[in-house]
Formats: C-alpha cells, sequence, structure tokens
C-alpha cells in the first residue's frame, strides 16, 4: 500500500545526503514525498524523484501545517532539530517520526552525556563525571532551546515541556541512521530504533571522477567536512603530513574549501569532489575529522581512520572510534610530524584493520536491512504501536478542560 510523506529538513551539511537517502528509498517504493526545506536543496530533491516545497519562512511550524492541511500526509518525518515541523504534526494530528543520521544525540542511562567527546564511564567516579557533566550539559541546551520551543508550542495550543530532547521523545520512532554497533550502548527511551546507516554518496560528488595513479605505496584518502569548519589549516598540516611519508594520497575539499587553497607534495592529489566509494576499495586508511557518513563510509571498506575531531558530533563519534579500537585520534591542531606519526602507527598496526573490519561487517549488514522501511511504512495502518494516537489540539484543550457543562 502506498503512502504519503512530508519530509521536513533542516542544514545544508553532511547531514542531508543520508536524510535525501531516506527519501529516495520512500520515493522508488511507490510512495508520495513532499520535501520541505530551503530552495537551494531544488536540484537534490528533484534529483531523488521527491517534490520539493521550499520554506517560506524562518520556521518550520507554519510551513508544515500548511503543508498538512494541503496534503494531509500520513507521516512526517523531521530533522532532528526541525522543531517546527513536529510541533505543527502534533498540533494537527499527524503522526510524526525523527530523522537522526548519525549516533544518537540525547542522554541515555549508562551512556556518556553527548556532547563530551567522553569516553564511557569507568568505576564510581567516572558515573560522578557523568552526572555531574550531564546536568551541566542538559541545563545548557535547555538554556539555549526550551524557551523559544515551549513559546512555539503555546502558538499552537501544546502543553509546555520540562527539556528540550521531550519533543523528540514524543515522536513515533526516532530512526537512529546509524549502526548500533558502533554506537554506544545503553538504555535509551522508548521508540529509538537504529536502522543502520545510509551510505549514498553526497549529491555534490555525482558526475565526479578518480583515476588510479601508478605506484605500490599505500593510498591514504584525507576527507574533511563539507560544510566551513576553518579546516584549511588543518588540511594543510596533513598535506604536509603525507609529504613525509612513503604514501599516496588523495584529499577531497568538498565545496566549502578550494582545492587551489592547498599546497602538496607530487605525491597527493587534491581534488573538490572524488567517489569515495570508487576511492576506498583501493586505500589502505582514511584521514578525517570524524562526521558520521565519512567513518561509516570507512569502516563499510574495512578502513581505520585516523580522526581529527572539528566539532558538533565529532568528538563523540572519535571516542566510539577510540573505544572500538578501529583508529587514532588527535587534536585538530596537531603537527605535520604528530599526524604522520599517526597516519605511520595505523597503517603498520593489524589490530586496528581488524576492529574496522569488524565494524564493516555490522555496517553492511544494518545498511543492506530493511529495517528503516520497516518502522516508516506501517504509519499509515499502526500510527501508535503502543495502541494509542497522537491527539489533536482541540482533543488535548478538552482533557485539560473537562467537558464543558
Amino acid at each position: 500500500m502506498n503512502h504519503s510523506y512530508l519530509v521536513a529538513l533542516t542544514g545544508s551539511g553532511g547531514t542531508v545526503p543520508p536524510e535525501l537517502g531516506v527519501v529516495r528509498r520512500l520515493v522508488r517504493r511507490g510512495h508520495r514525498v513532499t520535501v520541505l526545506a530551503e530552495e537551494s536543496l531544488a536540484e537534490a530533491v528533484a534529483a531523488t524523484g521527491a517534490r520539493l516545497r521550499p520554506r517560506a519562512g524562518a520556521g518550520f511550524a507554519r510551513d508544515t501545517a500548511d503543508e498538512i492541511d494541503a496534503e494531509r500526509p500520513d507521516l512526517v518525518l523531521a530533522s532532528f532539530f526541525a522543531f517546527g515541523a513536529m510541533v505543527a504534526a502534533q498540533a494537527c494530528g499527524v503522526p510524526f517520526s525523527v530523522l537522526i543520521p548519525g549516533i544518537y544525540p540525547l542522554p541515555v542511562e549508562g551512556g556518556p552525556p553527548p556532547g563530551t567527546g567522553f569516553d564511557r564511564a569507568r568505576g564510581p567516579l567516572g558515573r560522578l563525571r557523568d552526572r555531574v557533566v550531564g546536568s551541566l550539559v542538559q541545563r545548557r541546551w535547555d538554556e539555549e532551546l526550551l524557551p523559544k520551543l515551549n513559546a512555539l508550542r503555546a502558538d499552537f495550543g501544546l502543553e509546555r515541556l520540562a527539556h528540550y530532547q521531550d519533543q523528540a521523545q514524543l515522536a513515533r520512532r526516532q530512526l537512529v541512521l546509524s549502526s548500533a554497533a558502533f554506537d554506544f550502548p545503553g538504555q535509551g527511551p522508548d521508540g529509538v530504533r537504529w536502522v543502520g546507516p545510509i551510505l549514498d554518496e553526497p549529491d555534490w560528488v555525482r558526475g565526479s571522477t578518480w583515476t588510479q595513479g601508478d605506484g605500490g605505496e599505500p593510498l591514504v584518502l584525507v576527507a574533511l567536512s563539507t560544510t566551513f569548519q576553518r579546516q584549511t589549516d588543518c588540511l594543510q598540516r596533513i598535506a604536509d603530513a603525507l609529504g613525509q611519508l612513503p604514501v599516496r594520497g588523495v584529499i577531497t575539499t568538498g565545496p566549502a574549501v578550494d582545492p587551489g587553497d592547498i599546497h602538496a607534495p607530487g605525491t597527493v592529489a587534491v581534488l573538490r569532489a572524488a567517489p569515495h566509494h570508487e576511492l576506498m576499495r583501493h586505500a589502505s586508511l582514511v584521514v578525517t575529522h570524524g562526521g558520521h557518513g565519512t567513518l561509516m563510509r570507512a569502516f563499510a571498506a574495512d578502513l581505520p581512520v585516523v580522526v581529527l575531531p572539528h566539532g558538533r558530533d565529532n568528538a563523540d563519534n572519535a571516542a566510539r572510534v577510540r573505544a572500538h579500537r578501529a583508529g587514532i585520534v588527535l587534536p585538530r591542531t596537531a603537527t605535520p610530524q604528530r599526524i604522520a606519526r599517526a597516519i605511520r602507527h595505523t597503517l603498520r598496526t593489524p589490530a586496528h584493520y581488524r576492529a574496522a573490519a569488524a565494524l564493516g561487517r555490522a555496517i553492511r549488514d544494518d545498511a543492506r536491512g530493511d529495517a528503516l522501511l520497516h518502522e516508516i511504512e506501517p504509519a499509515s495502518d499502526h500510527p501508535d504501536p503502543a495502541g494509542t494516537r497522537i491527539l489533536s489540539v482541540r482533543e488535548l484543550e478538552f482533557r485539560e478542560r473537562g467537558p464543558e457543562s
């Protein structure tokens, strides 16, 4: 049975390709999909076969509500920070699920506080660290996000929330586009599902080419962020490090950095884009900022990594790389000499390759599975697996006031 979906997307960086991968899979299954996103994504959305509804303003809520009124989708799929889309869906009585293209970003019992880059706690002191730091992290995010979120909910007639993450936890499902084998174990809230990574290449890579050069030296792929995170200096230090080693290198700068800004030795090619899935078949190692998509593709190719975390979820991803022993983590300010030592050590350490291959087997299995579609497609027939449904604004008001006398 075919269904109608509204997909509300935020951002323009590394989270977009896996989210559009979800859209692409739904379209291929014959479903009708509308994507609510910035006009800048028009070409990428068109390539999936979905319809684009450009965002009209700064927020998602009114645009989402208008689209729901016009199309009455069976399910709204929202990016993790598309709170407006979640609020509008709840207020309109349409079930929604949240797309999380990375590790699970909210607190879980037994896991380190998100955003800290901490390894898993060991012993009483480690657990105390997590409780204290976790409460500080919670307070910071609530101070930044909760007032605006609750004001928006009030505009739509919805009750206030105690914490910002409560909005996502009202979803039918929180769909983690990652492999549970990579993430730290922990007791998360009901409705969280690890449905496997989406390994599609970013849209801006389409049409790029790469030709393998001569030589038997190991090939090292360098791929930092697709958005600007002041990574030019880091790319230059990595290029200098590669020049100190008996290796060949390929640096892909992405849309954010001009390849001409990187001065590389003759053994290193600097390209705007290259097909990573093809290049990784010939590579021996990946050097990265720790973006989730690059890590998943590297491990899926059984390649260990050297990670120089930049920001966002990079430190948390790096902590998981460290825990799995699937590579080496350095500060982003590491010198060329230190980067060269890390690359040399990783290339010479079979344990890193065994750990990367173990993750790769799980990641490939998850990516080939149908868990994602299984969680999405039954939405119109079974809006709430617990047997309840999301109430409309009118029904919520009736419950709060009681029947009029």
